[in-house]
């Protein structure tokens, strides 16, 4: 759940977003639930269009998102949905790779 003057803060952010997915007749499959999850990854925030269905139908839509996403409602007007989630860490594996790589070429720029 988030607070509400991050609410605030992530609404004011994506007023000049687009929507980046859009459901079509299909509904939700798992190819878009996975393209959601790319974008969320991605950019932490995203706007969503859903198809035209009725107010329920829309609703169950958007809980099936933040479920399978686990990610959080920003803010719902009409058939655009603004969702978020914070970008996740790299493995620490892999960042101790990186900095042991940054490390090297450093050494090797500074005897130059």
């Amino acid at each position: 759940m988030l607070k509400p003057d991050v609410k605030r803060a992530l609404k004011s952010k994506a007023h000049a977003l687009k929507p980046i997915i859009l459901l079509g007749h299909q509904g939700l499959t798992p190819a878009v639930l996975s393209e959601i999850a790319i974008a969320l990854n991605h950019h932490e925030l995203i706007k969503i269009k859903l198809p035209q269905v009725e107010r329920d139908a829309r609703l169950l839509l958007v809980q099936e998102i933040l479920g399978a996403t686990d990610s959080n409602l920003v803010q719902s007007m009409g058939r655009i949905v603004t969702i978020y989630k914070e970008k996740q860490d790299e493995l620490p594996a892999a960042s101790a790779q990186k900095a042991s790589k940054n490390h090297r070429a450093s050494r090797s720029r500074s005897r130059d």
